[in-house]
C-alpha cells in the first residue's frame, strides 16, 4: 500500500489538523484531501518537522500555522450538512466526469464526451431521447438490420458506399435539397 507522508514546519499545524479544527480553511483543505486519499486506499502519516530559519517564507508559514490555533470550535457552530451539498456534488459530478472521459470507445462518448451536457431545449420523451441519441451514436435498424438478417451491408445507390446515418444526414447528395430545407448542420454531436 502506497504511504505519503505529510511534513508541517510548524507543530501548531499538526495539532489544529489533529483536533479537526474545521473552520480554518486550511485545515478543512487537508481534512478533505486526507478523506480523498484515505478512501482511494492511500495511508497518510502526518509529522512534524522543525523549522528551518532562514528558509524564505518559512515564516509566514509559521504565522498562518499559529493563526489556525488562535481560532476556536464551539458546538454551536457546527457546519450543516447541507452546507457541504455543492461541494459533494460538484466532487461526485467530477468523478463521474473522469470516469466518463476514460470511455473514448464508447460511440455515444464521442458526441457527449461531457456529461450534463446533452439537454435538449425542447421537452423530450424519454422515446424521442432514445431515438435522437440512436441517430447520433448512428445505430438504426434501417443501417444495422444485415448484421441480424446475415446479409451484406447495404449500399447508396448514388454514392456507392455503405449506407449509414452520417451518409443520410449529411454527405448523401440525393438528400442536399431536403437537408438544405429541413437539417442545416454540419454535425451530428450538435444536433
Amino acid at each position: 500500500m502506497p504511504l505519503n507522508l505529510c511534513a508541517f514546519t510548524h507543530s501548531s499545524s499538526l495539532q489544529a489538523v489533529s483536533s479537526f479544527k474545521i473552520d480554518n480553511e486550511l485545515v478543512l483543505k487537508i481534512l478533505l484531501e486526507y478523506t480523498r486519499l484515505t478512501g482511494c486506499g492511500k495511508t497518510i502519516i502526518f509529522c512534524w518537522v522543525p523549522a528551518h530559519v532562514g528558509i524564505r517564507g518559512n515564516e509566514e508559514a509559521d504565522t498562518a500555522a499559529k493563526a489556525g490555533l488562535q481560532l476556536t470550535v464551539s458546538n454551536s457552530t457546527r457546519i450543516a450538512a447541507t452546507d457541504y451539498t455543492a461541494n459533494v456534488s460538484k466532487l461526485c459530478r467530477d468523478k463521474w466526469q473522469r470516469s466518463w472521459g476514460k470511455q473514448t470507445t464508447n460511440k455515444l462518448h464521442s458526441i457527449t464526451p461531457t456529461i450534463g451536457t446533452n439537454k435538449s431545449s425542447e421537452q423530450v420523451t424519454r422515446h424521442e431521447s432514445s431515438v435522437l441519441n440512436r441517430l447520433r451514436i448512428g445505430h438504426t435498424r434501417f443501417t444495422h438490420f444485415y448484421l441480424l438478417a446475415g446479409d451484406a451491408p447495404p449500399e447508396c445507390s448514388s454514392c456507392n458506399c455503405q449506407v449509414s446515418v452520417r451518409h443520410i444526414l449529411l454527405e448523401c447528395v440525393n438528400f442536399n435539397a431536403v437537408r438544405d430545407q429541413y437539417f442545416r448542420t454540419t454535425s451530428l454531436k450538435n444536433t
